[in-house]
């Protein structure tokens, strides 16, 4: 747990239009901290280099400064949270994302959004509005994040990632192609993964069933047949390949 953070962590459920109780558990001010120093550390380092390859190049290189500064500080953060589902370097390595208010992967607007207005209330005011915004609203969101319809959560593997260790195929001898399933539909399959055993039967079986059928078709070389066994393949596989 990062400095900062509730002992007990926030929660939100959202429910998808699969008919699945999404629990997703909110990032708090401690962890949103350190994945933002990491961030803005590496967009120092840079802009850093940028400068010193511009400058070199003389009075035009001059000229390119601000808008060169501008574009990296701005750009970073879009690029990494719409190719990298919703997670810059600094993200990453906290173990957040970001994602809709729906719990669906962030899109190239709500990003653009979101860190547009972190130009304001980020750096030039010392980032108080974002401290103050984090620790009052109801889901620990900034402004840009009121803004722009989107939330910061932490990543959660589902226990059963850990249990299964020693059971079921290794997990190098998977071979799924399991690129085209995003973090969404991952963050789907974990909630379920991690509340089953406190569903009815009845509804565990119907929840896996609507799930898989869902998502076979996303994953290449899928030969399991049972629901909730090809579920738990594609958990192992998408965190053996960092998803």
């Amino acid at each position: 747990m990062a400095p900062g953070d509730s002992v007990l962590d926030d929660r939100v459920a959202i429910a998808t239009p699969e008919g699945v109780e999404l629990e997703l558990t909110l990032a708090g001010l401690g962890s949103r901290a350190i994945a933002g120093g990491i961030d803005l550390a590496i967009k120092g380092l840079l802009i850093g280099l940028l400068a010193l390859a511009l400058l070199a190049t003389g009075v035009l290189g001059v000229t390119l400064l601000i808008p060169v500064i501008a574009i990296v500080l701005l750009g970073y953060d879009i690029a990494f949270e719409t190719l990298a589902q919703g997670r810059t370097p600094g993200k990453r390595m906290a173990g957040l994302r970001v994602v809709r208010e729906g719990g669906g992967p962030v899109d190239i607007s709500s990003s653009a959004i979101r860190n547009v207005v972190r130009l304001v209330d980020g750096l030039p005011l010392s980032y108080a509005p974002t401290i103050v915004s984090i620790a009052v609203t109801r889901r620990n969101q900034r402004p840009g994040d009121l803004v722009a319809g989107t939330l910061v959560v932490r990543e959660r593997l589902a226990a059963t990632t850990v249990e299964r260790a020693d059971q079921g195929p290794d997990l190098e001898e998977v071979g799924w192609d399991v690129s085209a399933v995003d973090g969404h539909q991952m963050a789907m399959v974990r909630s379920f993964l991690a509340r089953r055993d406190g569903l009815r039967p009845a509804a565990r079986e119907r929840l896996a069933e609507q799930l898989a059928a869902g998502l076979r078709p996303r994953v290449g070389g899928a030969d399991e047949d049972d629901a909730e066994s090809f579920l738990e393949l594609l958990d192992s596989e998408k965190a053996r390949r960092g998803g």
